[in-house]
């Protein structure tokens, strides 16, 4: 596994290197000692695995993954000397998290765990999201939910779920539509749905959910029908069911 270190201090990077090559199947191909850095490497590297200090200066690591967006999507596993609460966060959730000082059987356990991830791209881009997600209100966003998995051919896409304007199924597939792309969700619609509570998105229709931001029309085409259209241009139908949340939602 190509393996990136990101940590602001030098000790804690040669502790951890020095663990890692007694390692066979593990090669270091760089080292970060900031945010930025660690972007600009996971983007030239494309290492398989990073392991990505919480605590750094200008932007930590919760802001790493935050920027993540897709193409080449990296395993990602958190160090951490004290945070309480994004160890509670990540202990539930599917990316690991490594405690300072690093134990050399907690070490091996993440290893394995990164092991059984490699090369499945899916995993690995809803694993990224969910650390971002449980990170929640403590970090970017006053949002529990900040990221959402799209899929483009064989690649999975990292979303903000700011610039999503609509969720659209279309028998199984489900749509995800943006400004300018549509990619296919990972999840169907009612999953979607349950974890976007408490967000800006409205179900319009069985087959639709709308982010309400976007929407910049809702005008009536007969007494059953509604039509919306969104900041894109893009036309979508309501139906008389939910029509009154939505024009709720728009204080209208």
């Amino acid at each position: 596994m190509r393996t990136l270190i990101v940590d602001d201090e030098p000790i804690a990077r040669n502790v951890l290197r020095d663990e890692l090559a007694a390692i066979d199947d593990v090669v270091i191909v760089g080292e970060a000692e900031n945010g930025q850095q660690a972007l600009s490497q996971i983007l030239a590297l494309e290492p398989d695995l990073v392991f990505l200090d919480l605590q750094m200066p200008a932007m930590g690591g919760l802001d790493v993954i935050a920027n993540l967006k897709g193409g080449h999507l990296p395993i990602v596993v958190i160090v951490t000397a004290y945070d309480e609460y994004a160890i509670k966060a990540f202990e539930a959730g599917a990316i690991d998290y490594l405690l300072k000082p690093i134990s050399a059987g907690r070490l091996q356990k993440t290893l394995d765990r990164a092991r059984a991830l490699c090369g499945k791209s899916r995993a690995i881009a809803e694993n990224i999201a969910e650390i971002t997600n449980a990170a929640g209100d403590k970090t970017l966003s006053n949002v529990g939910i900040r990221k959402i998995v799209g899929r483009r051919g064989d690649e999975y896409l990292l979303l903000d779920f700011e610039e999503v304007l609509a969720f659209q199924a279309d028998g199984e597939v489900v749509w995800i539509i943006t400004a300018k792309d549509r990619v296919i969700a990972t999840q169907p619609l009612h999953v979607i749905q349950s974890k976007l509570q408490n967000t800006p998105f409205q179900r319009v229709h069985r087959n639709a959910l709308v982010n309400v931001n976007h929407v910049r029309k809702f005008n009536p085409m007969s007494s059953q029908r509604w039509l919306l259209t969104l900041s894109n241009g893009e036309e979508l139908l309501v139906s008389k069911r939910q029509a009154h949340a939505v024009r709720r939602l728009l204080h209208w």
